[in-house]
């Protein structure tokens, strides 16, 4: 009785962290959103950027969050065939976001190597571009994963113990042999996560190695910079990765980098991107005034 009580305790209290986080991450991206936008000071490409990512992170957050927070209070713990193809095919679409970040990195390296032509070179309709061209490519490859797991054949119960679906999962529950179908279809997702954020990388090290030979001031400023999106690439990129390039499956790691890539990652952009900005935090002081 007494294990019993310490186990609903300790359900309770993850209940309320996880439905803590979920409200923060929202909340705190739904403010960079409405800030970014509406106040005219932010009307750069950055904060043009910004803004996008944060869009995509609280979409991101509303996929799985939920599901974990309905499953602390029910018994039947378990995601339908629909419910899971839904939440593949919205995940692989907010894959665009690495294209996003990469996007972030040349406007990052325009700006700190190139700022008397930055304006010209990231002008809006260039950022407009670049973020279709983003989302373009997560739809696109989106449904290339969807139009090959729609076509098994599955058998059993149509229903998968989890709260969070994705590719390799389902694999494994078709009749059928999927060893070489799951490598290839955990290439398709863990070669471009592998090959953006080496990209990323390159980008932000060449970004401080150029700075670094013209000026010492120039170094700590492009540090400051820099470091806050290298925390948010190597914290985004590192589960995804793990999750498809590790070959060997263990279901509480698995569940633990999907609770780590949907719940605690999203919360990264406002925590790391917005709160060390004084632009943005002036921003939102200007926004509360109004309200």
């Amino acid at each position: 009785m007494e294990q019993l009580n310490h186990s609903q305790d300790i359900k309770f209290l993850l209940f309320v962290l996880v439905s803590v986080i979920y409200v923060a991450t929202v909340l705190g991206n739904l403010v960079i959103v409405v800030t970014v936008f509406y106040i005219p000071n932010l009307n750069t490409p950055m904060y043009f950027l910004l803004g996008n990512l944060s869009f995509v992170d609280m979409i991101l957050a509303s996929l799985v969050s939920p599901k974990i927070i309905v499953n602390f209070v029910k018994k039947h713990k378990t995601i339908s065939f629909t419910e899971c193809f839904t939440q593949i095919f919205l995940l692989h679409l907010l894959g665009g976001e690495m294209v996003l970040l990469v996007v972030m990195a040349y406007d990052r390296y325009v700006a700190i190597c190139k700022p008397l032509h930055y304006l010209t070179i990231m002008n809006l309709r260039k950022c407009i571009g670049l973020v279709v061209i983003s989302w373009t490519i997560g739809f696109v490859h989106a449904m290339s994963q969807m139009v090959v797991i729609m076509q098994l054949p599955f058998c059993g119960p149509r229903e998968i113990d989890s709260f969070f679906c994705d590719i390799p999962l389902v694999i494994k529950l078709a009749c059928m042999d999927s060893y070489s179908l799951g490598i290839l279809m955990n290439a398709d997702s863990g070669v471009p996560a592998m090959t953006c954020f080496i990209v990323l990388l390159i980008s932000y090290m060449y970004i401080l190695f150029t700075v670094r030979r013209s000026s010492k001031t120039g170094v700590s400023r492009a540090l400051s910079t820099c470091t806050a999106h290298i925390t948010v690439v190597v914290l985004f990129f590192g589960p995804c990765i793990f999750i498809y390039v590790w070959p060997l499956s263990i279901t509480w790691v698995d569940k633990f980098l999907a609770v780590f890539y949907s719940v605690f990652t999203p919360l990264l952009n406002p925590a790391i991107y917005s709160l060390r900005n004084k632009e943005i935090k002036n921003a939102m002081k200007r926004f509360r005034m109004f309200l």
